[in-house]
């Protein structure tokens, strides 16, 4: 059998450099849990960076895969799927009226490039404002959006004409938006950006300054959407409808897919003026089928809530002196520390529990929505141990 050190070895003799590797090599998950080439188990907070929310090895996803992966894999778009007409149809169901015009593509980042190039076209205009600590990806109008420097400053220019304002300062966005802004884009609660959660009003006056403006508002779901915060989607909790809504990670059950929604007050796109050979395939349009059902019969929003809630309660009653703030909705959570936050990600890894940052010093958990109880609640003992 083929051990730890031996798969990290191996790896790295081909790996390209660009990812920090943490030094473990997983080879199975089972919902909430994952074990590595030599055995040990872990309770996964990372859920492929919120692309399970299922979990892992879901028996639903995993037997959409299987069924239809016998039938038919590949089927471009300039054919019509079967699967992928019936995902269309369901997916835009459980959205808000007007929301019904899809495009499906392969990751959040290709749903930010592709949402850009739909508001150039739809305004005629060429600027976008963004937000301070915002993440949306890292190809190059991705990465223009996104506010970090380190991940900017490498590859600069970037597209010229994006500007980034503070988050949840709805008089900093409506100074930023003038007669050349083509579109806002905004997450309704940052993840990468630090787990911040706005104001109940920000989404909603965002949106009315766009309207004003004749801005397209895009809301980038990447991260929040399918169930992560307590509602199937998070731009619900302050009532608000985008423009264009964006969605990938959780939509097929850890395949990687993306979504592009367009309200019908925008109109259909233009034929060819966008494209891609992969999105939208069989396969991972029966995932993500399988997933949206899944997250409704079973109620994994509601319980997200639930159990989000419920998790804040003992992180708060547990900080130590060296955390500054617990922060989240549903089971994206923040903890702010007053120190850089990787020693402790170390440590939790050491005792069973994979996390991730957000930021240099805010360390996040995405449990999938599928956590057993006692698992969460043995991560939130372990945190305090390793925080005390």
């Amino acid at each position: 059998m083929t051990t730890n050190a031996e798969l990290i070895a191996t790896e790295a003799l081909h790996t390209s450099g660009v990812y920090p590797k943490r030094p473990l090599a997983l080879v199975r998950g089972a919902g909430a849990r994952v074990w590595d080439a030599d055995g040990r188990e872990y309770i996964d907070c990372v859920a492929g960076q919120g692309a399970a929310n299922l979990g892992h090895a879901h028996p639903a996803v995993v037997a959409a895969i299987a069924e239809q992966a016998a039938r038919l894999i590949s089927c471009p778009e300039i054919f019509t799927n079967d699967q992928r007409a019936a995902y269309a149809a369901e997916l835009t169901a459980h959205l808000p009226a007007g929301l019904h015009r899809v495009f499906f593509c392969n990751s959040g980042a290709e749903t930010v490039e592709g949402a850009l190039k739909f508001a150039r076209a739809i305004t005629g205009r060429s600027g976008v404002v963004a937000t301070v600590r915002g993440f949306h990806g890292r190809t190059f109008g991705a990465l223009s959006a996104t506010f970090e420097p380190k991940y900017r400053e490498p590859f600069m220019p970037l597209v010229p004409g994006v500007v980034h304002v503070p988050y949840d300062r709805i008089a900093a966005l409506e100074a930023a938006v003038d007669d050349t802004t083509a579109a806002v884009i905004v997450e309704p609660i940052q993840g990468e950006g630090g787990v911040r959660v706005p104001a109940d009003d920000y989404l909603a006056a965002a949106a009315d300054c766009c309207r004003r403006r004749g801005a397209v508002l895009i809301v980038d779901e990447v991260q929040t959407g399918f169930g992560r915060t307590g509602t199937l989607f998070a731009s619900t909790h302050a009532g608000v409808t985008p423009d264009i809504l964006l969605l990938a990670k959780s939509i097929a059950g850890g395949l990687p897919m993306g979504a592009i929604v367009l309200h019908e007050r925008l109109g259909a796109m233009a034929p060819a003026s966008h494209g891609t050979t992969f999105g939208g395939g069989p396969v991972v349009c029966a995932a993500a089928r399988a997933t949206l059902r899944t997250l409704v019969a079973d109620r994994l929003p509601e319980r997200a809530a639930r159990l989000g809630a419920a998790l804040l309660t003992r992180l708060r009653a547990h900080a130590s002196p060296r955390v500054r703030e617990v922060r989240g909705r549903g089971l994206l959570i923040g903890i702010e520390l007053k120190e850089r936050v990787q020693p402790a990600l170390v440590a939790l890894l050491e005792r069973g529990v994979l996390a991730l940052p957000a930021g240099p010093n805010v360390l996040r958990l995405l449990p999938p929505l599928v956590i057993a109880e006692d698992d969460l609640w043995h991560v939130a003992d372990v945190l305090a141990d390793v925080l005390a």
